[in-house]
């Protein structure tokens, strides 16, 4: 496929919120204020946002998937903007403009068109502050995609490779098939292509027996994490093995079957629902939605639950993503306005945790 590049030089951009202004219609830029949480704090940047997903940063500069409307929006330079809109992008439940991943190539996008979930890699002309979304080169397409369980997260592994989380699409049973992408984690080169290492011969599943994958980030020292939407009983936290089989439909959470990798750490769905994940000096980071908290957990003993930590816990209602800044802060989006939030929770924000 044709390697598409973003040209144009870009300088790194540390966002303040002096210079947000209007996000589309209805955007607001705030001064930093700091929650008054004993359980943690963050300083609100934006609020207004029209169900964010994702955050990646393209040479420093921020980008904003927004689910519904399939536009990025570029937060740098003066007022935030939309950069475009991906073309036929169909809205639905789960379904939308998900996932964000930047590369030396351009700008990978994560999103469900009218033959399912694809991936595609855009050119980026411009500086920051007037970014423009070029020309698209579709990397894989037909990805199973449904209103729920439609996966979504892409990200740079530390080989180079993009993996992508693939939900079972209401299909459960098909997470135990190796013969369909659904309820996997992906493993490609950045051209689509299937990497001659991966565990299946000319597969480019990596892991499978997943039901709802939402997160992906490695630590230091490559071990890879993924956090997973459980069913009634329990949501996960897994360290991904190559080729390991994670067990849904056939168990769900801890289960002690040796056909299985089991997670390291499992939360009722109702405390947690883990979705954007992010690892930052030796911490688990972890977004989530029905526990409205951004749970932490020590990369380096992640299998003891009295270890981890709850911040912002019910302060900015449902968290979706978490994703560290060029210069290390950490960034969180909210997600109130997809429908299953209350009215309690108002709008949807970016945050900043403060350093």
């Amino acid at each position: 496929m044709t390697v598409l590049h973003a040209p144009g030089a870009r300088g790194a951009a540390r966002l303040t919120a002096a210079v947000l202004g209007t996000l589309l219609a209805g955007v607001t830029a705030c001064s930093p204020a700091t929650s008054g949480s004993d359980t943690g704090s963050a300083e609100t940047v934006a609020t207004g946002l029209d169900v964010p997903w994702s955050i990646a940063f393209l040479d420093g500069t921020p980008l904003i998937s927004a689910r519904d409307s399939g536009q990025i929006l570029e937060l740098t330079g003066g007022e935030p903007r939309v950069i475009g809109t991906v073309d036929g992008v169909e809205p639905g439940g789960e379904s939308g403009l998900l996932g964000l991943a930047t590369h030396r190539d351009g700008l990978y996008v994560y999103s469900t068109g009218a033959d399912g979930n694809r991936i595609q890699r855009f050119a980026v002309d411009g500086r920051p502050g007037s970014l423009s979304l070029g020309t698209a080169d579709t990397i894989i397409d037909r990805l199973p995609s449904a209103a729920y369980h439609s996966g979504g997260r892409i990200a740079f592994g530390p080989d180079g490779m993009l993996y992508a989380t693939v939900g079972d699409a209401g299909v459960s049973e098909d997470a135990q098939n190796l013969d369909t992408p659904a309820g996997s984690i992906l493993r490609l080169t950045p051209d689509g292509d299937v990497p001659a290492d991966n565990p299946f011969d000319g597969s480019p599943i990596y892991s499978y027996g997943h039901r709802n994958p939402q997160g992906i980030a490695w630590a230091a020292d490559g071990t890879m994490f993924a956090s997973e939407f459980g069913q009634d009983t329990w949501d996960e936290l897994n360290v991904i093995e190559p080729g390991g089989n994670y067990g849904w439909p056939e168990v769900e959470g801890i289960a002690g079957d040796d056909r299985f990798v089991d997670p390291v750490q499992q939360w009722r769905p109702d405390e947690a629902s883990p979705s954007g994940i992010e690892i930052a000096d030796g911490t688990i980071h972890i977004a989530n939605l029905r526990g409205e908290v951004l749970r932490t957990v020590p990369v380096a003993d992640p299998t003891d639950p009295s270890s981890s930590e709850e911040l912002l816990e019910g302060e900015y209602g449902r968290l979706r993503d978490v994703a560290r800044t060029p210069d290390g802060e950490l960034w969180v989006l909210t997600s109130n306005t997809d429908g299953r939030g209350s009215p309690a929770d108002g709008d949807d924000r970016l945050l900043r945790l403060p350093g």
